[in-house]
């Protein structure tokens, strides 16, 4: 058994499936991925990677299969599907996630086609240890009573990540207690012969909505310090719209594209796209022109898809007299907190978190509070590009933030 040092886990002892697993192409990559991508240029000390956060994942996995009592080859499958959940991964991960997705149709977690067609040395390595690909990827794909482990509103992801972006953000805000958590999550209602986990659901077990509660406080306090942090936010959209000028003006195919590295891409956007690329590189970013709370923004604009948003900022743009890549539109997604849906133990039944927790709607609230759009673009045209943006998007009462 190998044992691999890591900053958050302490020592993290990899079975000889993961030992072949981490020497495939397809895992080493990830140690040119950044986990946190454009909050790096917000702490510096951010540049932690995937590589090592799964094996922290696959570090959790371990510890979480140990006390549910499945058996060894179910428990081999998730720690394989916990070790390459990440795999699937575009440069920068999510902030390029959109524009693979509306070029492919698939998110990063479905990798069937990396497991069984793109990479045969992964595939390999899976089957020679009597592992089926397809299982595994089913895994990553949060499917099955053991899927959400991987993939859901309990995963081990979401329990790495937290800690390990705290950590290397230096905030303390991602405070999460790691071991309770994987030690007290259960199946329940697994009568299926089959096997104890063959119909079950992933909770947590009695006593534990504090516990469930703390991953929920974590997540919402990461999201408003560092996940949503208005320069991250600003770099990422510029990034975004980078990504698809350079799709469209090379003939750079989209699975190439997903295969890049962090430092490939950003080497193709400075060079291919440098009104844009050049700027990400150097961290000379766009400003705020608006920066709107939800209600100051009408329902249309909120729920308006990337048709709509490209069309604003091409209008914005020819209002002001400006280049269309000088003005970026950034509207998220509603705010939402998917730990709500954790199962949890309550009196010897299971119940949803957001049932048995009066914090989730203070929570649910906060996170209201702090949903914002945003439209930036370079300094010299702020206030010009507040004044359209305005009118365009049908603004109420909102003015440019420096």
């Amino acid at each position: 058994m190998k044992a691999i040092k890591d900053s958050v886990h302490g020592h993290v002892r990899l079975g000889d499936v993961a030992a072949e697993l981490v020497d495939a192409p397809a895992f080493q990559r990830l140690r040119h991925i950044k986990q946190l991508s454009t909050v790096r240029l917000v702490y510096p000390s951010a540049n932690h990677t995937r590589f090592e956060h799964s094996l922290g994942v696959y570090h959790l996995a371990g510890r979480a299969v140990e006390g549910l009592g499945v058996d060894d080859d179910t428990a081999a499958h998730v720690r394989a599907a916990a070790m390459l959940h990440d795999v699937g991964h575009g440069p920068y991960g999510h902030q390029t996630e959109g524009v693979i997705r509306r070029a492919t149709g698939r998110d990063h977690d479905d990798v069937g086609w990396l497991l069984t067609d793109a990479d045969r040395e992964v595939c390999q390595v899976l089957e020679r240890n009597d592992l089926d690909p397809e299982r595994v990827a089913a895994l990553i794909d949060g499917e099955g009573a053991l899927g959400p482990l991987v993939s859901g509103e309990l995963d081990v992801d979401r329990m790495d990540y937290l800690v390990r972006d705290a950590h290397h953000t230096g905030v303390p805000y991602g405070t999460v207690d790691t071991g309770r958590l994987v030690t007290e999550l259960r199946l329940a209602g697994g009568d299926d012969p089959a096997g104890p986990e063959a119909d079950a659901d992933l909770v947590l077990d009695e006593g534990n909505v504090a516990t469930a509660e703390s991953l929920l406080v974590a997540r919402s306090l990461m999201n408003a310090v560092v996940y949503r942090h208005h320069v991250s936010r600003v770099a990422g959209a510029m990034l975004e719209r980078a990504c698809e000028r350079y799709l469209d003006r090379t003939e750079t195919g989209i699975e190439a594209f997903r295969r890049m590295a962090d430092h490939d891409l950003l080497v193709e956007l400075r060079d291919r796209v440098p009104a844009l690329g050049a700027r990400i590189e150097r961290r000379d970013l766009y400003k705020r022109a608006v920066w709107a709370e939800l209600d100051e923004v009408p329902t249309g604009t909120v729920d308006a898809g990337r048709a709509e948003e490209r069309a604003a900022e091409r209008e914005i743009a020819d209002v002001v007299g400006i280049d269309r890549d000088a003005v970026v539109v950034d509207i998220p997604s509603r705010p939402a907190l998917k730990e709500s849906g954790s199962a949890v133990v309550v009196d010897g039944v299971p119940q949803r978190l957001e049932d048995a927790s009066e914090l989730v709607a203070g929570l649910r609230a906060a996170e209201r509070r702090r949903w914002t759009l945003g439209v930036y673009c370079p300094a010299e045209h702020v206030d010009a590009v507040a004044t359209a943006a305005r009118d365009v998007l049908g603004l109420r009462g909102v003015g440019a933030r420096a």
